[in-house]
């Protein structure tokens, strides 16, 4: 019998300010990525490696993406979110993400990947960027408002 399988992924949200003042770090999706080229995403995110901690992914992620440096210990989950595409039963659109932020990291954040990251810039949760993707705008939305639960189901 055939399992269902979800793939994981991280979404590290770095964030500074608070309240009507937190901005997010965000990357301009490069023309080498395969899905939504051009739309605003977290600035460090990407699947969970067998045998690694949602924690571990976030900051190896970071390391990766941005070339900062950040203790696993600092990173606050925000929310889960199962994830789909509808209509499409490929099992790799069946998803589950774990949103996080972190408010400390060690260096300055910077494009590693130019190809798959256009650009770096921090953004107010009020004053968005039109193209965002869009289970990432949810979320923000959500945080901008205070009202984020710990579950969410995008896509059903």
């Amino acid at each position: 019998m055939d399992r269902f399988a979800l793939v994981p992924a991280a979404y590290l949200l770095l964030t500074r300010g608070d309240a009507s003042d937190l901005e997010v770090l965000l990357q301009l999706r490069g023309p080498e990525t395969t899905f939504m080229s051009g739309h605003w995403a977290a600035a460090a995110a990407g699947h969970v490696e067998p045998g690694e901690s949602v924690f571990d992914a976030a900051a190896r992620e970071a390391a990766e993406e941005i070339g900062i440096v950040l203790d696993a210990a600092d990173i606050r989950a925000l929310c889960a979110m199962q994830r789909t595409l509808p209509g499409v039963a490929d099992p790799v659109e069946q998803r589950v993400d774990f949103f996080l932020t972190v408010e400390r990291w060690q260096g300055e954040p910077t494009i590693l990947e130019p190809g798959k990251c256009a650009a770096l810039a921090w953004h107010r949760l009020d004053a968005l960027p039109d193209r965002v993707v869009p289970h990432e705008r949810h979320v923000l939305e959500l945080l901008r408002h205070g009202a984020v639960p710990p579950v969410l189901a995008w896509g059903f």
